[in-house]
């Protein structure tokens, strides 16, 4: 029996990663669970899944929710609260679900615990990258990825010797403005930019997928997860999202994962992993007929895989702030302060308004995204006035 903590679990990957472990009760026990504010979902939680201990991070709700909980189940609160949840003794698995850089603390503190991490939050590696590597590396932590994408690299890059790979090809669904006109981009509502063709997701990556600020992301946490440059990492638009990506090894070879696009797949691997177990959600259907079509990226209409790549040839810090400069202008566009095509820009200038700083330590790490997120305020007042 395996103590599992879920943090983020009233999101998407969260709900999905409770329905997994509730089909193995005679493997895994629910230990904690964790929410930033939503704490209807999390006592519906508690109700059915009976935790030890809770979390929520925002400070507020938590003294809400204090009366609300059964007498035995412990309440935690805060960032700290996160980080003591992650690195309990009694936990074997953290699920990080947490969304943007507000997960990094718990998987670091997960790592410095030794504990199996399925990582689910893109931002811990993107921000974070080499610090959590190196604290994974030390303390004998696992890093197993959940992103589908990640997974799906992880799980082809089994079927060769890593000095063989010559490329990783990351597939991107495109989004709900791959045919778009780039002309009108300045006219997306948040409703259009919400309504995603494949994935039912929350607010902030859904509007990364329709941006594709989401890829861009992903290229940096695959150099990070999987020790290759950029140049060794490209992107293709894949409208069905059944190739969920591929490794191309040196003699030609391409290695794919498919599957239905089901967050339950990747979920359940980085838990049981190196074992597999049955599921039977995620089986295709071969009886009717159905096709897999691939197309490269539009880097004119989307720049944020080659914004993406900048970021990586600076190094240092720069990833941090492109990380801090993205969520600030989702954040905006959200509220409706900045336009759907303003996001790229707020980035770039961003980028260009910082001077990347060596980060080796998460105080460093911490201010660096203080800074890149006072520039991108700055940047969107502009931007508004």
């Amino acid at each position: 029996m395996k103590n599992i903590v879920v943090l983020g679990s009233s999101g998407s990957i969260g709900k999905n990663a409770l329905w997994v472990i509730s089909r193995f009760p005679e493997e895994f026990n629910i230990f904690g669970l964790s929410v930033h504010s939503d704490t209807e979902t999390l006592l519906s939680q508690i109700k059915n899944h009976n935790p030890d201990i809770v979390c929520v991070a925002d400070d507020k709700q938590a003294r809400h929710i204090k009366s609300s909980l059964p007498k035995d189940t412990k309440l935690l609160q805060g960032a700290k609260g996160l980080e003591d949840l992650a690195s309990h003794p009694h936990v074997d698995i953290v699920l990080n679900a947490v969304s943007g850089f507000a997960g990094l603390r718990s998987t670091l503190a997960a790592a410095r615990a030794g504990k199996r991490i399925a990582l689910a939050n893109k931002e811990s590696m993107v921000a974070g990258g080499e610090l959590v590597k190196k604290i994974a590396a030390e303390y004998g932590a696992e890093i197993i990825p959940v992103d589908s994408e990640h997974s799906a690299i992880f799980q082809c890059l089994k079927s060769g010797r890593d000095m063989d790979v010559r490329r990783l090809i990351l597939t991107s669904s495109g989004g709900p403005f791959r045919e778009y006109p780039a002309e009108k981009f300045s006219e997306i509502s948040v409703e259009q930019a919400l309504n995603h063709p494949t994935w039912n997701m929350g607010k902030k990556i859904t509007i990364d997928s329709a941006t594709m600020m989401n890829k861009a992301l992903e290229v940096i946490e695959a150099v990070f997860l999987f020790d290759l440059p950029h140049q060794k990492i490209d992107v293709v638009i894949h409208p069905q999202s059944i190739v969920h990506s591929m490794v191309e090894f040196i003699d030609g070879s391409i290695i794919a994962q498919l599957s239905k696009p089901d967050m339950c797949l990747p979920i359940q691997y980085a838990l049981f992993y190196p074992q597999r177990r049955e599921m039977d959600r995620a089986d295709l259907d071969f009886e009717n007929r159905f096709s897999l079509d691939f197309q490269p990226i539009d880097n004119q209409k989307f720049p944020s895989v080659n914004l993406a790549r900048e970021t990586l040839n600076l190094g240092k810090s720069a990833p941090v702030v492109f990380n801090a400069a993205n969520e600030a202008a989702v954040d905006a566009f959200l509220m409706e302060k900045i336009k759907f095509n303003d996001i790229f820009r707020v980035v770039e200038k961003t980028l260009n308004n910082s001077e990347p700083e060596y980060v080796d330590n998460i105080d460093a790490i911490m201010e660096a995204d203080k800074k890149g997120r006072k520039i991108a305020e700055e940047i969107i007042n502009g931007l508004r006035s």
